[in-house]
């Protein structure tokens, strides 16, 4: 044990990754204990059926924007990351890095924009289908302007991550929880009801938007120089490849929209509301276990970025091991905690009406626990520049998981969704780490050989 600890001690890359890791972790800790309050105060003041209408708002909201987002974060820190490292090495230069993150930037305003007059297009028919009331149709569009406040929320969060100011990051979400707790509090305290509740969403997420951008904007002036944004697209290079992994980026994304992102509203339409908002429950608990699974996801797949670029697979490896070890710790300890209390917990803070939701948490806790302890799984595969592979295994699985959704969870209930989702994450995580090791095997093989004939 202690030569293991001075080991990890020693090890520069993975202190990175965990320092990193802790501006996220203090305040996605900090976030979640605000957002498990905001849970119970919503819970008691309108109930299971209108956390469902919430749940079912808040979603399509967050869906419609994923359908069009290219996860840009993940292009940032992948194309802006690669041409800061070409930058330093004098390979590349300041020119080509601006142009390359304007027009991520503008290609996120402009699907931002494109999903607003989605939103409001569909709001009508959302209104009916998953609210299960047209009157509710107003919010969905009111609601729907936290996409124009959030244009470039993704480029943003990718250019902190690059420039490794993830105490930003936390800072902001911190921010964000406090200010949405606030209204909420104040609507719990006065009996106010859904109205106030979404508005409260709405100011967050709004905030939060606002503030990352202004952030990330000053960062690129100190990285690259003021006035970057004037920089000409005709800068870019390798644009095809650029568009090529953000096209398989918001495939991604469409798929997990699909397939995890869509499960509210799923049992809103095939269920009822009321079922919706016991698995709103079990998946706020399930956040607890996430707390600080999260925030690795980030770090590590910056610091892979940097280790595979310069062949560093042993390296590689280690930091895989040391994420997964460090992750698999706080599973079994959040996890198996909140398994054991949950059926007196969930009552004693939402209310006997949310006593439903402890055997969907059970469930998901198996799938989302699985998934927890390889947060590296698709990471690993973009750095290697395979976007493509969990694409396909994500799309398989997903279809074979909705399908299943649409025959089974009408007559099995919320339970049966649960039990789906967690199925899902385990066929579909295991394949994809399958191939990132191999592929690592086999890159670190040929590196081997490479070296051994050229020094005979």
């Amino acid at each position: 044990m202690k030569k293991l600890f001075l080991s990890l001690r020693q090890d520069a890359l993975f202190k990175t990754v965990v320092k990193n890791s802790a501006y996220l972790f203090s305040g996605t800790t900090l976030s979640a204990g605000l957002n498990m309050l905001q849970g119970i105060l919503t819970a008691r003041l309108i109930g299971m059926y209108e956390v469902g209408v919430v749940a079912a708002v808040v979603t399509f909201a967050s869906n419609v924007n994923r359908l069009l987002s290219f996860r840009m974060s993940e292009v940032v820190v992948k194309s802006f990351g690669e041409a800061l490292v070409l930058q330093q090495t004098s390979q590349g230069s300041k020119e080509q890095s601006a142009a390359i993150i304007k027009g991520i930037g503008l290609t996120e305003a402009v699907t931002s924009i494109l999903a607003y007059l989605l939103l409001v297009l569909l709001s009508p028919w959302a209104a009916v289908v998953f609210a299960k009331d047209a009157s509710t149709v107003t919010w969905f569009i009111v609601y729907g302007l936290v996409l124009l406040a959030n244009m470039v929320y993704e480029t943003s969060t990718g250019v902190l991550q690059v420039t490794r100011r993830f105490d930003r990051v936390a800072a902001i979400n911190l921010a964000q929880s406090l200010v949405t707790l606030s209204v909420i509090g104040w609507a719990f305290v006065f009996q106010k009801g859904r109205a106030e509740v979404l508005t409260a969403y709405l100011l967050g997420k709004s905030l939060a938007g606002v503030v990352i951008t202004a952030f990330a904007f000053r960062q690129l002036n100190q990285v690259l120089y003021p006035g970057w944004w004037r920089i000409s697209l005709r800068e870019i290079p390798e644009w095809r490849k650029l568009a090529g992994f953000a096209i398989n980026t918001n495939l991604h994304g469409t798929v997990n929209l699909l397939v995890r992102d869509s499960e509210p509203l799923f049992i809103n339409a095939l269920l009822s509301p009321t079922q919706g908002g016991y698995y709103n429950i079990a998946a706020r608990l399930i956040n607890l276990v996430l707390i600080p699974v999260d925030p690795l996801i980030a770090p590590t797949y910056t610091e892979l970025i940097g280790t595979i670029a310069r062949r560093e697979w042993q390296a590689t490896r280690r930091l895989l091991q040391r994420v997964s070890g460090l992750a698999a710790a706080w599973v079994l300890l959040a996890g198996g905690s909140l398994a054991l209390i949950g059926w007196w917990l969930i009552p004693f803070l939402y209310s006997e009406q949310a006593a439903p939701a402890y055997p969907a948490f059970l469930i998901l806790l198996i799938g989302y626990g699985f998934a927890s302890v390889l947060p590296w799984d698709r990471p690993l595969l973009l750095a290697f520049g395979m976007a493509s592979y969990p694409l396909w295994v994500m799309a398989g699985t997903g279809a074979l998981k909705i399908l299943l959704t649409l025959v089974l969870t009408p007559q099995w209930g919320y339970l049966c969704e649960a039990g789906l989702l967690s199925g899902f994450f385990i066929v579909s995580i295991g394949a994809i780490v399958w191939r990132g090791l191999t592929e690592l095997k086999i890159r670190s093989a040929q590196s081997t050989s490479t070296s051994a004939a050229g020094e005979s």
